[in-house]
C-alpha cells in the first residue's frame, strides 16, 4: 500500500494533552556510523529531538557499532514495548522483518528499505532526483566542468545517488567530466574520513573541483580535503552546509528527520499507518539546500535556474533516471 508523504507541521500541546506519556514509547535504532554522523543517521536524531523538544516526551535510541548488535537490540525494544521503533537503514531490514512478525502490535518504521507486514510502515526516497539538482549545480560553478562523486559503501542506494548527480551536472553541460569512486564494500565505508580524504584527492588532481558525498561519516574527510584544496563540496542527506561555511557549495537533504518525527506524532496521535511511502521533490521528501553558509557562493541567476530545474523535475518535464530501475546509468 502506497500512502501519501505528511510533512511534519508540529503538534500544539493542547491536542496532546490527553495523552500521557505512558502511552508511547517511541525510539530509534541508528545504523552504522552512530548517530552524529552529522549526515543520515543524525537527521533521525534531529526528528526525535524534534519531537521531544515539542512534546517533552523522551525517545531511547542505540547505535548499532557492529552487525551482531542488530537482532538483540530490535528484539529487546520489542520487548520493552517500545513502539513506534524507527530503524534507520537498509541493512536491517530482514531484522525489522522478523522481529515485526514476532511483535505485531508493535509499530515499525523501515527507513530505506521496504518490509511488507501490517505493522511497519517503509519509507523510500527518491535521492535520484535531489541528487540531480545537486549535480546541476554543482557543474554550474565548477571552474573546469569537472565534477566528483564519493559514494559510502557499494550498494544500489548510493548507485541511485551517483546516477542522479551525473544526469543533473550533464543536464547543465553535456559534456561536462564526471568522476565517481565507492569508498568500499562493507559497513565500514560509512566511517572512513581517511579514505574519502584520499579519494576526493585524487578526484582533485584529476581536475575535478567540485565534489558530491554520499557517504556518512566518510563525507567528513572529502569536505575537509575540498576545503584544503581550495575547491567546493556538496553535502548529503542533512544540511552539512554548516559544516565549512563558503566551502559547501549546498547540501543533497534527504528528509529522514520529518519521517522520524511524524513517526512518533502519528503513534502519539493514534494514527500511524503501516505501508509504503515513496517521497520526493514533490511531496518534500528530498531537495537542495540554500542558507547563510551558502548564499554568497550563488548568484540570483543560478538560485532562479535551479528553481526552473527544480519545478520541471515535478511537473514531470525533466526525467530523471533511477538507477535502480534499470541497475544501470543509462538515461
Amino acid at each position: 500500500m502506497r500512502t501519501a508523504f505528511k510533512l511534519a507541521a508540529g503538534i500544539a500541546m493542547s491536542a496532546i494533552a490527553a495523552v500521557s506519556q505512558a502511552q508511547i514509547k517511541p525510539s530509534v535504532i541508528y545504523d552504522m556510523g552512530g548517530k552524529f554522523d552529522r549526515s543520515f543517521n543524525q537527521a533521525s536524531y534531529t526528528g526525535a529531538e524534534a519531537f521531544k523538544k515539542e512534546t517533552g516526551i523522551s525517545y531511547t535510541d542505540f547505535e548499532i557499532t557492529n552487525e551482531g548488535q542488530r537482532e538483540q537490540v530490535m528484539l529487546r525494544f520489542a520487548q520493552r514495548g517500545f513502539s513506534p521503533i524507527v530503524v534507520a537503514g537498509f541493512q536491517q531490514a530482514p531484522i525489522v522483518e522478523k522481529i515485526a512478525k514476532q511483535f505485531p502490535d508493535t509499530h515499525f518504521v523501515m527507513v530505506d528499505a521496504v518490509v511488507d507486514l501490517p505493522n511497519v510502515r517503509s519509507v523510500i526516497f527518491k535521492e535520484h532526483e535531489g541528487s540531480f539538482l545537486v549535480g546541476a549545480l554543482a557543474t554550474m560553478k565548477s571552474q573546469n566542468k569537472a565534477v566528483g562523486f564519493i559514494g559510502g559503501m557499494d550498494i544500489p542506494l548510493i548507485r541511485k545517488f551517483g546516477c542522479g548527480y551525473e544526469q543533473g551536472a550533464k543536464y547543465i553541460n553535456k559534456d561536462a567530466t564526471v568522476l565517481a569512486n565507492m569508498t568500499g564494500t562493507t559497513p565500514s565505508a560509512w566511517n572512513d574520513p581517511t579514505k574519502g580524504s584520499e579519494l576526493a584527492k585524487a578526484q582533485f588532481d584529476k581536475g575535478v573541483d567540485v565534489i558530491y558525498a554520499a557517504a556518512g561519516g566518510t563525507g567528513v574527510g572529502v569536505y575537509q580535503a575540498a576545503v584544503d584544496a581550495g575547491n567546493l563540496a556538496i553535502g548529503v542527506d542533512s544540511n552539512q552546509n554548516y559544516l565549512h561555511p563558503g566551502k559547501m557549495l549546498t547540501s543533497m537533504v534527504k528528509r529522514v528527520d520529518l519521517v522520524t518525527k511524524t513517526a512518533f506524532e502519528d503513534e502519539l496521535n493514534g494514527k500511524f499507518t503501516a505501508g509504503l511511502q515513496v517521497v520526493g521533490l514533490q511531496e518534500g521528501g528530498v531537495d537542495w539546500a540554500l542558507d547563510e553558509y551558502n548564499r554568497d557562493l550563488l548568484t540570483e541567476a543560478d538560485i532562479k535556474r535551479m528553481g526552473e530545474i527544480r519545478e520541471g523535475i515535478i511537473a514531470g518535464d525533466i526525467k530523471v533516471h533511477n538507477w535502480e530501475d534499470t541497475q544501470s546509468c543509462t538515461y
